[in-house]
């Protein structure tokens, strides 16, 4: 083999591991991405128990002590913080506006952010695993830029719900 072929060799070498390299990160990548998405919503898909006294899902609780879950609003996926502390249902108005929700009657409410300007909304149809709530109130704030809504007790107001150790159960009456 003469220079200019051992050359040629060693470069096709050259880029044949760096590809294979690129390719072991970016699966690497994929797998813990996958393992944090499960970490931070361990309810991506909650399941319903459905019992003579109504319909429960358990959710557990995420690395950080939260309660997160997926859901859907009028039809369309989302992923929902459960907070207690939240009188509305909060819903990002960039996020609010890609879900169709009409802001209406605009008001100051407290969060813990301090004040700010909200715009009144209603929710048609919000789902939790197959317990499923009707025109729930909620609210369209244009300081929240997080794809996360806040599941206020508009919402939870019409459940029933415990919890034991780091399960939270949500019960319909």
């Amino acid at each position: 083999m003469n220079s200019q072929e051992h050359a040629n060799t060693s470069k096709m070498g050259l880029w044949m591991f760096i590809i294979g390299f690129l390719l072991a990160f970016a699966l690497l990548v994929a797998f813990f991405s996958g393992m944090l998405d499960k970490q931070y919503n361990p309810n991506q898909n909650p399941l319903s128990v459905s019992t003579p006294a109504g319909i429960q899902v358990a959710l557990k609780q995420n690395v950080m002590g939260h309660y997160v879950t997926a859901g859907e609003i009028n039809g369309q996926r989302v992923t929902f913080l459960l907070d207690t502390g939240a009188t509305n249902v909060s819903i990002g108005a960039r996020l609010g506006q890609e879900l169709g929700l009409i802001p209406g009657r605009r008001y100051t409410a407290l969060t813990a952010n301090g004040s700010v300007t909200v715009a009144q909304t209603s929710i048609q149809e919000l789902k939790i695993g197959e317990i499923t709530l009707y025109n729930v109130d909620a609210n369209l704030n244009p300081g929240m830029d997080s794809d996360k809504i806040l599941l206020g007790m508009s919402a939870l107001k019409q459940l029933e719900w415990t919890q034991r150790g780091d399960v939270l159960t949500l019960k319909t009456f």
